[in-house]
């Protein structure tokens, strides 16, 4: 992807409307993105799951009971797009999980630059990059999950749709499942387009109840792929141990 194409990418990141991304996250736990990637970028980026010397490992799902499929965790340097899309978003949501640690009785602030954040994750032991690409084929699958690599942990994430829909595959939908302090957990299948980009908690995120704050949890995955082949991208803003 080309300079120009970079700045195009994190001026694209620059119109969203992020107040209405924080009211989402917090009225249902998660916020969509539309065409944040065009066709073309998706198509960029997916062709680097065979790229091997650019991942620093592949998982098997299967062998670690995750659920079945595959995705490969990027080395660093990572390839200018996702840095460029981890960078943008990164300041576009510290504000609100700050506001998130404020809420949750939690100490500290996160920096206002990705930078800042990983040297605190890389003087704490956690300097591998998390960045990565899934790959599903017929029948895989993700199990419910949380994207926790060590001590410190940014409370949000976003996962980009590299695949069509209806083209590429059917089935995969994405899933998020909240539990709530004495109540059911609720469910959610979020519909995601070719290049949409669903953020969400890591963990959990504060809710308002009618006897204050409480702290809700949430765990995401993948139901089964009905058919063809689904990749997504993955960001992730902490690194790991």
């Amino acid at each position: 992807m080309a300079r120009r194409d970079l700045s195009a990418l994190s001026a694209r990141i620059g119109t969203v409307d992020w107040r209405e991304v924080e009211t989402s996250l917090e009225t249902r736990g998660y916020a969509t993105i539309a065409n944040l990637l065009s066709p073309e970028e998706c198509r960029e980026l997916s062709a680097l799951y065979d790229e091997d010397a650019r991942f620093r490992s592949r998982v098997v799902m299967a062998r670690h009971g995750y659920g079945s499929g595959e995705y490969k965790y990027f080395g660093y340097p990572l390839p200018p797009p996702v840095q460029a899309l981890r960078e943008a978003i990164y300041p576009r949501l510290v504000p609100i999980a700050n506001r998130w640690r404020t809420a949750l009785a939690e100490k500290g602030a996160f920096p206002p630059e990705l930078a800042g954040f990983l040297a605190q994750c890389h003087r704490a032991g956690q300097g591998r990059p998390t960045p990565l690409l899934l790959k599903y084929g017929p029948d895989d699958y993700n199990a419910l999950h949380q994207d926790l690599y060590g001590e410190l942990a940014f409370p949000l994430q976003a996962t980009v749709l590299l695949s069509e829909p209806g083209a590429d595959f059917a089935g995969g939908e994405f899933l998020l499942v909240e539990q709530r302090p004495r109540m059911q957990s609720r469910g959610e299948v979020v519909p995601l387009r070719q290049g949409e980009t669903v953020i969400f908690a890591v963990r959990h995120r504060p809710r308002q109840g009618t006897r204050g704050v409480h702290r809700v949890t949430l765990r995401h995955g993948v139901s089964r792929l009905r058919a063809g082949r689904r990749l997504t991208l993955g960001i992730i803003f902490h690194d790991a141990a």
